[in-house]
């Protein structure tokens, strides 16, 4: 299945019926007078969040949806049936933005989770609502009020708890597959990487959603390289393992290039917290280890990890460096949540 995590459409909530203008006529009645009934109203256009889908792929190939309009009001006070709602199904994780890009209309994070995006028309009231003492045989009804209509920009933020970044060829789509059973595609060449990957790792007894994003290069907030749309797709994780490429011989200028592009694109993915860890270290001898450590260290001001998904050296490492991060973010969060809740004695 192709990847899609952003799409336009195009959302019109259903019309209200109209009103009706009726009068009541039967054999051997005296009096009649009106009995015109009420439009139904217009049917609603629905997010919903669904828990068995994981792109956007639907709306590249239909961008226009259209709620049911509500029935016209009818002779002997019958009203008019309301119009379907037109329910738009989407992942875990899509923000529903307005046309601009920039407001954020709905964030739509657990399964089950609804929203009305727009509201359909209300139905017209029939003759037979504005009858009255001093006007008993009233000659006009209300039309049915237009459906809100827009255009909506629909962003998938895939949903994990970690999330992997780098330059390209940092061996991040190997320790992705070598920690999980994820199988990302892997080979020799720049950007391998052409969508985010998900992967569930287990370190210890406790489980936990690694994401694997495209790599970064310098100017990526520019457009250079895949650029950074990618990036939206770990702003909801807790914790960022930062792989650099040991085999290169500036693994300082490495990290900064990434570190420059996090803090370029905002999000605050700058401001989380990062593991720092040399990958491909088996391609390497101890001394040259040793120096790429220190030049790495001194860039990070933080002591690197060294592993390599190939061997196997030093990943188990890493994995409960996530682990402990994520417990601690988890119970930060618990905290925060706690305290926000109203005292009750």
């Amino acid at each position: 299945m192709k990847f899609l995590d952003l799409a336009k459409i195009y959302i019109k909530a259903g019309d209200g019926g109209d009103g009706c203008v009726g009068f009541r006529r039967e054999k051997f009645i005296e009096f009649g007078g009106p009995d015109g009934g009420d439009g139904g109203r217009g049917g609603d256009v629905v997010i919903e969040c669904v828990a068995n889908l994981n792109t956007l792929i639907d709306y590249r190939y239909q961008q226009h949806f259209k709620a049911e309009r509500g029935i016209n009001g009818m002779g002997r006070n019958r009203a008019g049936a309301n119009g379907r709602d037109c329910i738009i199904k989407v992942p875990p994780g899509t923000v529903v933005l307005a046309e601009n890009q920039e407001t954020v209309l709905a964030e739509m994070t657990e399964a089950g989770q609804r929203f009305v995006v727009a509201h359909g028309g209300n139905g017209g009231f029939g003759n037979a609502h504005f009858k009255s003492a001093t006007n008993q045989a009233p000659r006009h009804a209300n039309p049915g009020l237009a459906g809100e209509e827009m255009t909506i920009w629909l962003r998938l933020k895939l949903i994990a708890d970690a999330g992997l970044v780098g330059l390209p060829n940092a061996g991040k789509s190997t320790f992705l597959a070598a920690v999980s059973a994820a199988k990302p595609k892997i080979a020799d060449y720049p950007f391998t990487t052409l969508h985010p990957n998900l992967g569930v790792v287990r370190a210890g007894d406790r489980d936990f959603v690694l994401a694997d994003i495209p790599g970064l290069i310098e100017g990526a907030h520019e457009g250079a390289g895949l650029g950074t749309r990618f990036l939206g797709h770990v702003e909801r994780t807790q914790v960022l393992l930062h792989l650099v490429d040991a085999t290169q011989d500036d693994v300082a200028g490495a990290y900064r290039t990434v570190r420059r592009e996090l803090k370029a694109y905002g999000g605050d993915l700058a401001k989380k917290k990062e593991i720092v860890a040399l990958s491909k270290t088996d391609a390497i001898d101890a001394d040259t280890l040793a120096q790429r450590v220190a030049e790495l260290q001194k860039a990070a001001r933080k002591k690197p990890l060294a592993l390599s998904a190939v061997s196997g050296d030093g990943v188990k490492d890493a994995l409960y460096a996530l682990t402990r991060e994520i417990s601690r973010a988890q119970a930060h969060d618990a905290e925060d949540a706690a305290s926000a809740r109203p005292w009750r004695p």
